[in-house]
C-alpha cells in the first residue's frame, strides 16, 4: 500500500468515528429534548391544575367571607335584642323594688 492510501484510510476511519460520535450526540440531544418537552408538558398540566384549585379556593374564601359578615350582622342584631330585653327586665325589676 502506498502512503497516500494508508493516509486516506486513516482519515476515513477517523471521519467515520467522528461521524458516529456526532450521530450519538445528536440522538442523545433528541432524547433530552423529548424529555424536556415531556417535563414542560407535565409542568404546564400541574400549573393549570393548581390555577384551577386556587380559583376554587378563591371562590370558597369569598363565600366564607360573606358568611362571616352575615353571621356578625346577625350576632349584633341578637345582641341588640338581648340588651333590649335585659333593659326591660331591669325596668320591671326596678318597678317591683320600688313597690
Amino acid at each position: 500500500m502506498s502512503v497516500k492510501a494508508v493516509s486516506e484510510e486513516v482519515e476515513s476511519s477517523i471521519s467515520s468515528d467522528d461521524f458516529l460520535a456526532l450521530e450519538e450526540k445528536i440522538y442523545r440531544t433528541i432524547e433530552l429534548l423529548k424529555q424536556a418537552r415531556e417535563g414542560q408538558a407535565a409542568a404546564e398540566r400541574d400549573a393549570r391544575r393548581l390555577r384551577e384549585q386556587i380559583s376554587g379556593r378563591d371562590e370558597e374564601t369569598e363565600s366564607l367571607r360573606r358568611d362571616v359578615v352575615a353571621l356578625r350582622r346577625e350576632r349584633e342584631e341578637v345582641r341588640g335584642r338581648v340588651e333590649k330585653m335585659l333593659k326591660q327586665i331591669d325596668a320591671l325589676t326596678a318597678d317591683d323594688s320600688a313597690r
